[in-house]
């Protein structure tokens, strides 16, 4: 994105506070959340002059890069392609130490962004917002607040986050046991002493993965309690040199660029030659360098025939379970690690260091709960089927209520008072992800079924708050106090949600893709969720530009 395009200056705009009375504070805009979204949302609004503020529910910005401090937090984006774009001097003074930055170098970025912008005096820290009910003779939103506090907004945007909310199992006893035990979301400030303890770690998700290969060489002993394999690949991170980054700042425009012509939101790009113009031998090699490449390589820059045809998802898989058969010495385990139940790349994939090696330590252990299922906890351990595992720290690497979680955590109530977590119970309704009709003058940014889930996340964040910002700009010029997606428009666009998620292999699989999550209510198997876009980013961008053109179409403006 040009400086030009994306000045650091206000624009000519300003609007006035609604008036305030005592504890009752007023905005003309009210962002909810201070993770990587957040930021910049309040950074365009504050440009254009426009009274804003953010309530972060948390006691201090950075969302994601907050809150997950666990052991092997980091970015499975190229940390070149995850900073933001909006800002020339901010991209030449930042230099990225690793090709995946870690959890404090990104929490220090974000901090930096927020300082060298001044954005912490829009932000209030420990606002955790309760409630949101719509007032349709004043068009205004009524937000109350967990400490009493009561805040009153023309517009309301929503930076939640897609994974904010954790969620935990349900095993027998699990208050009974007396060690140490959190999900790694809320991983302690403090340092966890890890050294000789023995560590039970249950799932092996994303983030079970990264926690794994992190501590494995540092505690006593560790318990894998896997529920469900799920297919992963290298990282293959690295440091990035001064001339790295030198180079790279050189290259931020075609970076960009790249990223936006990407399906994916990456610098990785499909290969267009046919996965059957290839032999088997030579499918093969071309895997093997991908393999061996950063990222998301294997996933984002193959053939586009491994999402749709299933011989062709068949024999990726059948490949990578190969290179985990390579890598883990006891080919019991190693079997135990392939999964069966979805191909490579039909969920979300986690990337690696070191973490099929870790099984080769004769301090993990690997227990399969589809084998030996978890019975019940105890004060001093986990009781399965098969034995009694005594551990004294419990990780729960359990995953989270994806998406629509964030929301379902506030009572949202539109017109006629009804209920947000009503109109989503059997999955999210949008319009492109960021309005929903019935809930005037809410904006969301990484909504449910934008196309944020399914590419690389702050690409598709910087395109949606300028979309947003752009139609929340003209709403104001033009005098509208009242904002609304058509019902109308909202159902074609889930229709073309649906469509595109059906034309993908992964419509089987169970994820939060697809809405699976076995530890919440009503997002079990069997009924499936349309989370996200799943028609690439390209395609995303140009479909909200045209409706922009044609005067947004689709929405009301009163």
């Amino acid at each position: 994105m040009s400086d030009a395009a994306m000045s650091d200056a206000p624009l000519p705009m300003t609007t006035t506070s609604l008036p305030s009375t005592p504890g009752t504070e007023r905005h003309e805009v009210v962002v909810l959340g201070a993770g990587v979204s957040g930021i910049y949302q309040i950074k365009r609004l504050t440009d254009l002059g426009i009274d804003a503020i953010v309530l972060e529910a948390d006691d201090d910005l950075g969302g994601t890069w907050y809150r997950n401090r666990y052991p092997g937090a980091r970015f499975d984006s190229e940390s070149y392609t995850y900073g933001y774009s909006f800002s020339r001097e901010l991209l030449d003074e930042w230099h990225w130490n690793e090709r995946f930055s870690a959890q404090p170098e990104n929490l220090r970025y974000l901090n930096y962004v927020a300082e060298k912008f001044d954005l912490r005096r829009h932000m209030r820290f420990n606002a955790r917002v309760e409630a949101m009910t719509w007032n349709e003779d004043e068009r205004v939103w009524r937000l109350d607040l967990q400490n009493g506090d009561t805040c009153i907004a023309r517009f309301v945007i929503t930076s939640l986050g897609p994974l904010s909310m954790p969620t935990l199992p349900s095993y027998e006893g699990m208050d009974d046991f007396e060690g140490d035990a959190f999900h790694t979301y809320w991983w302690p400030k403090e340092p966890v002493p890890l050294a000789g303890r023995r560590v039970g770690v249950i799932g092996t998700g994303a983030t079970g993965i990264q926690v794994i290969s992190a501590i494995a060489d540092q505690v006593g002993e560790l318990t894998v309690f896997q529920r469900r394999p799920n297919w992963s690949t290298p990282l293959n991170n690295a440091p990035i040199t001064e001339d790295e980054m030198a180079a790279i700042r050189r290259r931020y425009d075609e970076i960009f660029a790249n990223c936006a012509n990407s399906p994916g939101g990456f610098e990785h790009v499909p290969d267009r030659r046919g996965f059957w113009s290839l032999t088997a031998e030579e499918r093969r090699a071309f895997w093997d360098e991908l393999y061996d490449q950063p990222g998301f390589a294997l996933l984002a820059a193959n053939f586009m025939e491994i999402y749709f045809d299933e011989a062709a998802n068949r024999e990726i898989s059948d490949y990578v379970a190969d290179r985990i058969r390579q890598r883990v010495a006891d080919p019991v385990v190693a079997e135990k690690l392939i999964p069966r139940d979805h191909g490579f790349g039909m969920q979300r994939l986690p990337l690696e260091t070191n973490y099929f090696e870790a099984y080769n330590r004769d301090n993990v252990h690997l227990v399969d709960l589809s084998e030996t299922p978890i019975e019940r906890f105890t004060a001093t351990g986990i009781q399965t089927t098969a034995t009694h595992h005594d551990l004294d720290l419990v990780v729960y690497a359990t995953g989270f209520d994806a998406i629509t979680g964030g929301y379902d955590r506030i009572e949202i109530r539109g017109v006629d008072g009804q209920a947000l977590a009503d109109k989503w119970r059997d999955g999210p309704s949008t319009y492109f992800g960021v309005l929903v009709s019935g809930f005037p003058n809410m904006f969301m940014v990484a909504g449910p079924q934008s196309v944020s889930g399914s590419t690389n996340f702050p690409r598709a964040i910087e395109t949606g708050v300028d979309w947003l910002t752009g139609l929340l700009e003209d709403a104001i010029d033009r005098g509208c106090t009242r904002v609304e997606a058509r019902p109308d428009a909202e159902e074609e666009w889930v229709a073309k949600v649906v469509d595109a998620h059906e034309r993908m292999l992964f419509r089987r699989s169970k994820g939060w893709f697809t809405g699976y999550n076995s530890n919440v209510n009503g997002h079990q198997e069997g009924k499936i969720r349309y989370q996200a876009y799943f028609g690439g980013a390209p395609r995303y961008t140009t479909m909200i530009n045209h409706a922009a053109a044609d005067g947004y179409a689709g929405i009301d403006l009163a």
